[in-house]
């Protein structure tokens, strides 16, 4: 091969920019394999050697430059192809920023990187470049490369936009590029379809003008700007249903909701008309029941309801599906998590032991954004990033961007950093279609394309429907105030059933007289829907109560477990295949636990925990549980997946419980509360039978979920009739490790505590919490059934104090109040009670050994702190005659912890002359002290002062 040549006749020097790179890497190509490059480029590497080196300084200030491409100050017939195939990429990477995608069209369109000029190629130059070279799955009328550009113009600048450069598998890449570019998914409609999808536009359209003028001045959050939601959500349901999703699960937020329930889920016109309208609204549930409309018993505003129905697509009338509408409250993204973790459970057989058996393509769910929430709200992009881990996949979720080009009142401009509302999906190579809601059939054709990725590759995809909003923000709003050039456009624009059913009409398919028809006919149905809404009740219900069921607390169950059940549970949790090499440290402390049946020893806290759920599994009960680290257990207490220290091979005992037909999922959550605590709630809701836990790293790491306990696990039954037994463990307790690890924000949970909506309990032993759990596995699937909220321990979890007998977990049962034991014995002496739950309770019995006289005193342990067991206590203090305080303790301040929510309960149950004490931290406004002598000294002022008479 001759060698590099400074001779500046050399053909190199006339290459820069990316023609030069595209030459230096077909260049390797030649060195790899001289036959797989073209005959002439072959020619010039052996007669001149490499690119010149002296020549990359060239490329990269080229590619500094401005403009997007420079063929040579000489081009030839392969520089020309080289600038074609480089112009080709340019439409497909950049041919969306000159697409026809905003209704509005007051957004400049950039066409400079895909002009013929910026090239410095000609009509002629592309007509001599085959197709293949630029467009390898173009249709079969394409002739040559002039057609080729041409028709990727045409695919990538139209109504339809494409973004997917930045997806880095090949094979998606390719796909995509071939779907796209050859128009296999863009399936042209019938004369009937065309009519069908105009109907459908009517109906979308006539309901909105029905509400607006019937209901003047309420809120209604229109779909009106974006009316082709509708068809595209049903042609997406139709899709998946034929081709065999069972379950389709749908999340948004409150803009067109209302429209998506009458006409995506079938909700009786009737129905939302007595909402708007304050009349009873039960009767009017269709008597068949295949729609599923609950109630809770305060209810909720009508544009945050959800519902469900079974479908039959026409086309395929032996397949049903379950499609189902997410309740949403105002914060309008958390819904997104929720409908994955519905969508999870709809997947999964819990019915065997092991792992659930998962099935992607039995359901999927679709997650309706806002354009500004969309990048606005974290919460997003905690959800896309748990769309492809192995506890929280689905196989993929549709995103559709309901883009409106606006927030409340808040333009583009101010809500986002970003050129889309959709780019947050780039950084999670999710691919985007951005499509114009006034071309409803190019948005049929984003459905088609969106459900097909997801079943190829069983990734996420995002559907960017742009469109606007028609009135203000809840029809109440004056847009033009604070939008008047937006809205100025926006009130000249036809509606997109006006600018179908025009193109129809030009078409020849309608007739202006078949399109009015169509009016009139929605119209009837309309008034004949609100003739039978019943008159306002103008006595409504105040007292809202709750159902019997939930009212009367729980049924007495039985927990405990015989004991040679659990000595053989035990047994077999300690069995691991042979050759498998559990760390030898561990594997003594673990085998420690095989003694606590032969009276040596007891169980502690973990112990019981992997004993509850074990016996739960042999009960059928499935079992998931997540969080931070949850597997091995923050405190390293868990243990529940042993690792082959040799292999790093994975062992779960809990798979291998004999008789046990019932899933088990253990699984370390990603660094996230937000999403993961509303996806265990999705979960739960969907999958009732099974125990359902989050546990958070750090109790007060709940705080980032607050918006899920408090739109939907503690009120979700009550505004929805949306039943939830999630347990949440939340570790509890001052140790001295600073304000953000000592509080999971107790006062919290009680604050929202309210007709029987859940349990908050903070147990002091590990028997407690054994059979709590088992009790709380056996109201799941009752109208008991409520959330669980525990309070769990860090130092105890090793404390022998809190450690427990065999035969308490045999024997036993959940009290909501515990003895100290040794206290109390003498009715008469006793003068002071002192009152405290968890961890302190633990501490005050360590203490009680350097007491002498104890006669005077008792200790009481609260357990379970709401509901408040005052009958409990009751039957407790009636029997101390003599007593002068009831002292409440705790390590939290004075305004956190338990204190307010238990004081003005404690006095109602103290007999005339018993004060009510107060013993703990002074008011602060942070959790704890940050110094761990301070604690210290502290501690044991609290703890003195309760003992000390």
């Amino acid at each position: 091969m001759k060698k590099q040549s400074t001779n500046l006749g050399e053909p190199w020097h006339s290459f820069y920019g990316p023609n030069l790179g595209y030459v230096m890497e077909v260049y390797e190509q030649f060195l790899d394999d001289p036959s797989e490059v073209d005959p002439e480029l072959r020619e010039l590497f052996e007669q001149w050697g490499p690119p010149a080196a002296e020549d990359a300084a060239v490329m990269a200030n080229a590619q500094k430059a401005d403009a997007s491409f420079t063929l040579p100050a000489q081009p030839t017939a392969l520089s020309k192809m080289v600038a074609a195939v480089k112009l080709a990429d340019n439409i497909r990477t950049y041919g969306h920023l000159a697409a026809d995608i905003n209704p509005l069209n007051d957004r400049n369109k950039d066409t400079r990187r895909i002009e013929l000029s910026e090239f410095d190629l000609t009509e002629e130059d592309l007509k001599s470049i085959p197709v293949d070279f630029l467009c390898p799955d173009a249709p079969s009328h394409i002739q040559d490369g002039l057609q080729a550009v041409n028709h990727l113009k045409e695919v990538y600048t139209q109504k339809l936009a494409f973004e997917y450069a930045h997806v880095h598998e090949l094979e998606e890449k390719n796909w995509l590029r071939e779907k796209i570019e050859s128009g296999s998914y863009f399936s042209p409609l019938s004369k009937d379809q065309k009519t069908s999808l105009l109907k459908r536009l009517a109906e979308v359209d006539g309901f909105e003008k029905y509400v607006h003028r019937t209901f003047v001045g309420q809120k209604r959050f229109s779909i009106e700007g974006l009316d082709t939601m509708v068809p595209l959500l049903d042609e997406l349901i139709r899709y998946s249903v034929e081709a065999g999703a069972k379950t389709v699960n749908i999340g948004m937020a409150h803009r067109g909701r209302l429209n998506v329930l009458a006409h995506v889920i079938g909700k009786p016109y009737e129905m939302i008309f007595a909402e708007f309208q304050h009349a009873p609204s039960k009767d009017l549930i269709p008597s068949e029941g295949s729609i599923g409309i609950t109630f809770g018993w305060t209810g909720d505003v009508k544009y945050h309801l959800g519902a469900d129905r079974e479908i039959s697509p026409q086309a395929l009338p032996t397949a049903r599906a379950r499609v189902t509408l997410a309740n949403n409250p105002s914060h309008l993204e958390v819904a997104s998590p929720i409908v994955a973790g519905y969508t999870r459970a709809a997947q999964e057989n819990r019915e065997e032991s092991g792992y659930p058996v998962q099935s992607d393509e039995t359901s999927y769910a679709v997650m309706i954004h806002g354009d500004a929430a969309f990048p606005g709200q974290g919460v997003v992009a905690e959800t896309l990033n748990m769309s492809r881990l192995r506890g929280y996949h689905t196989g993929g979720s549709i995103h559709l961007i309901a883009n409106n080009m606006i927030g409340f009142t808040t333009e583009s401009r101010d809500s986002r950093s970003t050129k889309y509302a959709s780019d947050t999906a780039k950084g999670f190579e999710v691919p985007i279609v951005h499509v114009n809601a006034d071309d409803p059939e190019a948005c049929l054709a984003a459905a088609v394309l969106a459900y097909e990725y997801r079943k190829t590759f069983g990734k996420d995809f995002v559907i960017d429907l742009i469109g606007y909003r028609r009135f203000g923000h809840n029809e109440m709003d004056e847009p033009m105030v604070t939008n008047p050039q937006m809205y100025s456009i926006i009130q000249n624009h036809p509606n997109v059933k006006d600018l179908y059913a025009e193109k129809l009409i030009s078409e020849g398919i309608v007739a202006k007289e078949d399109v009015d028809e169509m009016d009139g006919d929605v119209e009837k149905v309309l008034k004949a829907a609100y003739e039978k809404v019943p008159a306002k009740d103008e006595d409504p219900d105040t007292v809202l109560a709750p159902p019997e069921d939930v009212a009367n607390g729980l049924p007495e169950l039985g927990t405990s477990v015989e004991f040679k059940k659990l000595q053989q549970i035990n047994d077999e949790l300690l069995k691991w295949p042979e050759g498998f090499n559990v760390f030898k440290k561990l594997e003594k402390i673990l085998k420690r636990r095989s003694q606590v049946f032969e009276g040596k020893g007891k169980i502690d806290w973990a112990h019981a925990e992997t004993l509850a759920f074990a016996s739960i599994l042999k009960d059928g009960t499935p079992i998931r549980l997540t969080g931070q680290d949850s597997e091995r257990g923050t405190f390293a207490q868990r243990h529940l997946v042993l690792h082959d220290e040799k292999s790093g091979e994975e062992y779960i005992p809990l798979h291998h419980i004999q008789d046990s037909n019932a899933s088990f999922v253990v699984l370390n959550s990603p660094l996230t509360e937000t999403a993961v605590v509303g996806y265990e709630y999705g979960y739960n809701v969907f999958a009732p039978e099974t125990l359902v836990l989050w546990e958070a790293q750090f109790g007060d790491f709940s705080n980032m979920a607050q918006v899920m306990f408090d739109q939907f696990i503690s009120a979700g039954r009550a505004k929805w009739g949306q039943k939830s037994g999630l347990v949440m463990l939340l570790p509890h307790g001052y140790e001295g490790q600073g304000p953000e690890h000592s509080s999971a924000r107790l006062e919290r949970f009680l604050q929202l505590g309210g007709e029987y909506n859940w349990t908050v309990a903070n147990c002091s032993t590990a028997g407690q919490y054994f059979h709590i759990l088992r009790r709380q596995a056996a109201i799941l699937q009752k109208e008991e059934v409520r959330p669980l909220v525990i309070m769990t321990p860090k130092s105890l979890l090793r404390n022998q104090f809190a450690a427990v007998t065999a035969e308490e977990l045999a024997e036993g049962e959940f009290h909501s109040v515990l003895e100290q034991k040794g206290l109390g014995q003498n009715h008469e002496a006793v003068e002071r009670i002192v009152i405290g739950s968890g961890k302190i309770a633990i501490d005050l019995e360590e203490k009680l050994k350097d007491v002498d006289k104890t006669d005077w005193l008792h200790i009481l342990r609260l357990e379970e702190i709401y509901p408040f067991p005052k009958n409990d206590l009751e039957g407790i203090l009636e029997r101390y005659p003599n007593l002068k305080e009831l002292v409440w303790i705790q390590e939290e301040p004075k305004n956190m912890g338990a204190w307010t929510f238990v004081e003005p309960r404690l006095r109602d149950l103290a007999a005339d002359g018993v004060e009510v004490q107060y013993v703990g931290r002074r008011r602060r406004s942070s959790p704890s002290e940050g110094e761990p002598t301070v604690h210290k000294k502290e501690q044991a002022r609290i703890i003195n002062e309760a003992l000390t008479r």
